[in-house]
């Protein structure tokens, strides 16, 4: 499928990233973050997330696997599979549920999950480059066709 790249120069344009993805995406949408540590995933996620309409405090699910959230528009979750140690203990967390086609999943660490996660709709690869970031996008699937496709006409801010 189709991919698209874009230099993101701090922590600001990676929110605004963030929000202008948030825009372009329906619920059932299954996104996968891929970055080392400290990449910008987390702060991405924020951005999505206020777009979305939430206001309160965003954290990394990291000790917690799992960070719900709920909005007028839709379900949300945030999940961080950096300390799994074994894949299947994603089933005890409830995963077929978090991944209803109603709710949309952004999944940082998804390899720790490989064998039980499908396939997302969108691969997000998160670099530091610079003082920035790179970030590239490719869709797995038609889904994910259609969020690339509004992003790449949906405005950038100067």
């Amino acid at each position: 499928m189709a991919g698209r790249e874009e230099f993101l120069e701090d922590q600001d344009a990676t929110e605004g990233f963030g929000e202008r993805l948030a825009v372009c995406c329906t619920s059932g949408l299954l996104i996968f973050l891929h970055g080392h540590l400290g990449a910008g995933k987390t702060t991405l996620v924020r951005g999505f997330l206020r777009a979305c309409g939430h206001t309160g405090r965003v954290k990394s699910p990291t000790y917690t696997l799992v960070e719900p959230y709920s909005t007028a528009q839709h379900s949300l979750f945030h999940l961080d599979l950096y300390r799994l140690s074994d894949a299947e203990e994603l089933e005890w967390i409830g995963i077929r549920d978090v991944l209803d086609d109603d709710n949309i999943c952004l999944i940082e660490w998804p390899e720790q999950g490989a064998g039980i996660l499908p396939e997302p709709d969108l691969h997000i690869y998160l670099q530091a480059r610079d003082r920035g970031r790179t970030i590239r996008m490719e869709s797995a699937t038609p889904r994910g066709e259609r969020v690339l496709r509004c992003q790449a006409e949906s405005p950038r801010p100067a």
